[in-house]
């Protein structure tokens, strides 16, 4: 969805807001990613923690693609609740894994 906005004729020449989104949305999947990879709930925790600042950091930049007119308010909607889906989605994962964490550390 953020590779297509930033392909807009006004959005893909602010060079700047373009790279910071297109930067932010492939981060939210890499730590994802590194998180898994790193065989450690608390880094993987971690990771997800990163990933949704990442989250956060997109809504942030569709704000001020709206704000700059690169993008119109369904655009923006569209955009802005699939994030809301992803942080949710990352959300109950970090709930799981830190229950848990819990439940290892209370078994020792």
């Amino acid at each position: 969805m953020i590779y297509k906005l930033t392909k807009k004729r006004d959005f893909s020449k602010d060079f700047r807001l373009r790279d910071q989104i297109t930067g932010a949305g492939v981060s939210i999947v890499n730590n994802i990613a590194e998180g898994f990879d790193s065989q450690s709930n608390n880094e993987f925790i971690r990771f997800l923690g990163i990933s949704r600042r990442s989250i956060s950091e997109v809504e942030n930049c569709l704000y001020v693609a709206l704000d700059q007119e690169y993008i119109d308010k369904t655009e923006f909607q569209e955009t802005f609740e699939q994030c809301e889906k992803t942080k949710q989605i990352t959300d109950g994962f970090l709930r799981y894994l830190r229950k848990y964490r819990r439940e290892q550390v209370q078994r020792k």
